[in-house]
Formats: C-alpha cells, sequence, structure tokens
C-alpha cells in the first residue's frame, strides 16, 4: 500500500442502526439512530485475486466491526466508537488504513458525528476473537447453538475403485462435502466453504456446517478424515475445544503436539 498512490478500497456507506449512546442524561435508557460510514485502503491491490473471496477483505469485516464495536460497551462519546470499529477493521491484515464516520440522526436538525482517519500499526484492537468450538458430529446427535464449526463425523463410502488412484483425497473430500450439505439440511443451519464464511459465523456467535473441500483441498497436512481435518482446522482459528460425538467406548483421536484445545466426548442419542 506505501507504494500505491491510489490504494485500492472497499467501503460501508449509509449504514444506520439503533443503539443507546450519549454523555446527557436525556440520551440514556433508550435508543437513537446511529449511521455509519466506513472506507477502507487496502494493503495489496484487488488484481489477481482470482475472484476468490478468501483473497480480500470482505465487507462483512466492516459491518461486523460495527456489529462487535456496539455489543461491547456503551458509550458516551461517538468519537470512542469510532475508535473501537477503526481498531477491529485495523486488526485485518489486508486493512491499511481505515476512515470511520460515526453521525447521530436524532440530536438536531441534521446529522451530528465524527470522522476519524487511523492508520495499521498506530492503533491496537482492543476486541477479543469469539471463543469457537468444533463439533464432529453423527447421527443422533442434537443441533448445536453459539459459535460452533460443525463436521459430519461419517461419509458413505465412494463407489467401488472411484477413490483411488491420485485423486482419492479430492474424492473423499467432495464427499465429505456431500455429507455436510446433507446435514445442514438436517440441522437446518447454513453451510461454510470459505475462511470468511468461517470467521464471520464466529463472530456471530452462530453455529454453522464446514464442506472442507474448498479449504483443505491443497492442504495434505489437513488429512482427509473427519478427525484430521477438525484437528487441522481446530489450529488454523484458534479454537478452544473439539467434540465428538462416538459410540461408547470409542477412543478420542489422539491430540497433535504443539495444538493447545480440549477433547470432549458427546453421547448419541
Amino acid at each position: 500500500m506505501a507504494h500505491m498512490e491510489h490504494p485500492d478500497r472497499i467501503f460501508l456507506r449509509d449504514h444506520v442502526l439503533s443503539a443507546e449512546i450519549g454523555a446527557f442524561q436525556s440520551e440514556r435508557g433508550h435508543d437513537q439512530r446511529l449511521r455509519f460510514n466506513l472506507t477502507v485502503d487496502l494493503r495489496d491491490t484487488v488484481a489477481g485475486t482470482d475472484d476468490h473471496v478468501d483473497q480480500i477483505l470482505s465487507y462483512d469485516v466492516l459491518t461486523q466491526a460495527v456489529t462487535t464495536a456496539l455489543a461491547d460497551q456503551r458509550y458516551n462519546l461517538v468519537e470512542t466508537l469510532a475508535e473501537r470499529i477503526a481498531a477491529e477493521v485495523l486488526a485485518h491484515p489486508r486493512a491499511a488504513r481505515i476512515i470511520v464516520s460515526v453521525e447521530k440522526l436524532d440530536r438536531g436538525p441534521g446529522a451530528l458525528g465524527v470522522s476519524i482517519i487511523r492508520h495499521r500499526g498506530r492503533v491496537a484492537a482492543t476486541g477479543v476473537a469469539a471463543p469457537v468450538a468444533l463439533l464432529v458430529h453423527d447421527r443422533g446427535a442434537p443441533a448445536p447453538s453459539g459459535a460452533v464449526i460443525v463436521l459430519p463425523g461419517t461419509v458413505s463410502a465412494p463407489a467401488t475403485g472411484i477413490a483411488i488412484g491420485p485423486h482419492a483425497r479430492r474424492i473423499r473430500l467432495l464427499a465429505l462435502d456431500q455429507a455436510a450439505w446433507a446435514l445442514a439440511g438436517q440441522l437446518g443451519l447454513e453451510i461454510a466453504e470459505t475462511r470468511t464464511e468461517l470467521d464471520a459465523a464466529i463472530q456471530a456467535r452462530q453455529p454453522v456446517i464446514w464442506a472442507p473441500a474448498r479449504l483443505a483441498a491443497d492442504a495434505a497436512e489437513a488429512g482427509e478424515t473427519p478427525d484430521s481435518l477438525a484437528l487441522w482446522l481446530a489450529g488454523r482459528i484458534g479454537a478452544h475445544r473439539i467434540d465428538f460425538v462416538l459410540p461408547e467406548g470409542a477412543p478420542l483421536p489422539p491430540l497433535p503436539k504443539g495444538l493447545d484445545l480440549t477433547l470432549g466426548r458427546l453421547p448419541r442419542i
């Protein structure tokens, strides 16, 4: 970004939410409308992203930064809220600079607010990432709630002779994708295929079914079984726990060296 005279930018405009904010007594106890405008200078150009969502700074990062900041505390000043939003966005490695405007729409004849400019490296994010757990699901397990990433625990075997040779692993990952879509229909949950979709679900604290083929296809170290994929993803996203739905007496998979999380067991019901 330092070498680009005119960096590529993404923006969020006229995003209106209601929240309780303000230092005056008359502003306490009820919500007022706030309008948010965010413009982010990107560290790298969007050229060469190959139309892949994980190669760009998602717009969800901007809307989620606003949501996270508002959920963190009650603010007396829109200036403090704007700083918090800037910190959240600049924590993303693809963001280089941000302009944040926060306006109160109900305090006067027009909009009253603040606009700030912040650069990456000059402000630290104050938020804490939402804790996330993984669940290797199986028949008879209940639908999860909260920030949980679900991976099917059982997969129908591909037709005889198909899952051999140099493309066998990709075929098995695609079989897991099929199982994920079936499980999503059974549990009434959405599918996530990309890191961006997973991050959005984690921040929103919503359960989601992971279809692993897109993320794991080029990562041989991820393996191809539900257990190995769950352990691999846990390391990538900093999960604190993996629960496995297992038959009575079945052992838990071994925890790889250097991976700091809890392995748990859930019974089939």
